[in-house]
């Protein structure tokens, strides 16, 4: 198995200040992450006036205008470069999240590596259409979706420019925090078998051990919020993890990689050694004399490895002690 591609979401948990936006970065490329990601968006494209929060939203907020909320957290073209140039000496890539099709202009300029596309884009004809006229990979959360919507999504994106093979989907589930009884990690299996792409996992629960799993299920692509304090205001802060947790599941998740392998079943190099003394041999239960035959009754099975497998014992009954035997001795016929 390839690595895994491991995206710490930032999403807005700067909370619309730039010394935090780059303590996120700070705390993202000591966990080791491959990218940190923060979300692009002009708040007059995304949201009418009216539009309210979600129940997650306003409880974490106290706000009941989606509008107010996100003006508040939008970044400017001037602090997108300066993030950029941030992660560059942080030595952690940069990435965002578009939420209008203006947004996806600003960052066609800054020639990220892949498009992320949220959950709530997936419907959204015109901003797929666009993306995928860039050509650029694409990876694309899944959240809220039937079978139908991903396929029409995918359909949008292919018919316009984007390789299928250059398409990763995300199983997700949008509720912040996601219960456990909603997560059904194996949906991202029946994603990569019904559509035959690579598959990964957008995670919203409480804590590092669903990504984990996911990686053991075989996801290519891990997004998980963090925040720089869970405490702090803001609409996501409460389903993030905090530095040192993201930290233990980057290290858990490179774990896990290694110790899936190659999935072929022989010994390896670390316990081959122990061949010789886990496994036994066929030894003299007591003293055997030459010329007497070898019986149930004279000898038995003991450790050390190092003689005759007890796998070969219908051979060994019945032939003959070429030699005396004492008692654990290892037999040689």
């Amino acid at each position: 198995m390839g690595k895994t591609i491991i995206i710490a979401e930032a999403g807005v948990n700067h909370n619309g200040d730039m010394t935090t936006a780059k303590g996120l970065i700070d705390a993202a490329a000591t966990a080791g992450v491959d990218y940190v990601k923060f979300q692009t968006f002009k708040t007059e494209n995304l949201v009418s006036s009216d539009a309210p929060t979600a129940e997650y939203q306003k409880t974490a907020t106290n706000e009941t205008s989606q509008f107010a909320m996100l003006k508040r957290l939008e970044l400017s073209e001037t602090q997108h470069l300066e993030l950029i140039d941030y992660c560059h000496q942080k030595g952690v890539k940069f990435l965002s999240t578009a939420f209008d099709l203006d947004s996806i202009d600003l960052l066609s300029r800054f020639d990220l590596d892949f498009w992320k596309i949220p959950s709530g884009e997936i419907t959204n004809y015109p901003y797929l259409v666009k993306i995928a006229r860039t050509s650029k990979p694409v990876v694309m959360s899944t959240g809220m979706c039937d079978l139908a919507d991903v396929k029409n999504a995918l359909d949008v994106l292919t018919q316009n420019g984007v390789k299928k093979e250059h398409i990763t989907l995300l199983h997700c589930n949008t509720q912040y925090p996601t219960p456990m009884s909603d997560v059904n990690l194996n949906a991202m299996i029946t994603l990569a078998d019904t559509f035959g792409v690579k598959t990964g996992y957008s995670d919203h629960t409480q804590g590092i051990e669903i990504p984990i799993a996911a990686v053991a299920l075989g996801s290519t692509v891990i997004e998980k919020h963090f925040t720089l304090d869970r405490n702090m205001e803001g609409p996501d802060h409460k389903a993030s993890l905090e530095p040192q947790e993201l930290n233990a599941m980057t290290i858990a998740i490179r774990n896990v990689e290694q110790a899936l392998g190659t999935g072929d079943k022989t010994p390896s190099s670390s316990e081959t050694p122990n061949k010789q003394v886990a496994r036994k041999s066929i030894v003299a239960k007591r003293q055997i004399k030459q010329g007497e035959s070898f019986t149930e009754e004279n000898i038995t099975v003991k450790r050390p490895g190092n003689g005759i497998s007890p796998m070969r014992w219908r051979e060994v009954i019945g032939t003959t002690a070429t030699r005396d035997f004492a008692p654990d001795e290892l037999i040689e016929i």
